[in-house]
């Protein structure tokens, strides 16, 4: 099966299509190796690409195209890739502002946020990569975790321990702290849950780990 997909391969590539558009799944079936023989290829155009279009303050909150930016994108879909909008000189400007600043020039410019978080935000999205969050006292951190990863993998993005201890989690999310606006509020509401081995952490939880090592 193996040599079935080397040389499936080697004819998409020398008609000049990337990797990352290769049938990949419909040679896999049962064989877990035939994905290791292609990963080890470690082929350039199997990687994710983002197209970036730099466009004038005028297209700054990336909500219409022009002609340029359509072809962009059309290229970008036909490649297997996705294509996002920005305005190289208002995201320079705004990375220069202290933040009353920059939240003032965002809302001045008609934009809901900066291209500079579109972009990201599709990135993550290409890498199939999402964001949960701890919250302390004194500090809240993101971290970045694979879509599909369950509780104790994400705890494991902090340590190994937690992993390796995992117990269960408390969990609430972003949006349900920001309409409640205090985490005593969430317990009185029922909003934190606990969850173990096998939740699916979702993108944007916050998270609260129990473990025993």
């Amino acid at each position: 099966m193996i040599s079935t997909m080397l040389e499936a391969l080697n004819k998409h590539l020398n008609e000049l299509k990337p990797a990352r558009l290769f049938p990949l799944a419909s040679f896999v079936g049962e064989e877990p190796l035939v994905a290791k023989a292609y990963d080890e290829l470690h082929l350039i155009t199997a990687k994710s690409v983002l197209f970036v279009c730099n466009v004038d303050e005028t297209m700054a909150d990336g909500s219409v195209d022009n002609e340029w930016t359509l072809k962009v994108k059309e290229y970008a879909a036909q490649e297997g890739a996705q294509a996002v909008v920005i305005c190289g000189k208002i995201e320079e400007e705004l990375s220069q502002m202290e933040s009353a600043d920059r939240l003032e020039m965002i809302k001045d410019m008609g934009m809901s946020e900066p291209g500079l978080d579109r972009m990201i935000r599709k990135g993550y999205e290409l890498l199939g990569l999402m964001t949960y969050f701890t919250a302390g006292e004194k500090e809240i951190r993101a971290w970045t975790i694979h879509k599909g990863d369950k509780a104790p993998q994400a705890a494991g993005v902090i340590h190994s321990d937690f992993e390796r201890g995992f117990i269960c989690a408390e969990v609430f999310t972003i949006a349900d702290l920001v309409a409640v606006g205090a985490r005593p509020k969430l317990k009185e509401a029922g909003k934190i849950r606990q969850e173990g081995r096998d939740y699916l952490v979702k993108d944007g939880d916050v998270m609260e780990f129990r473990f025993n090592v």
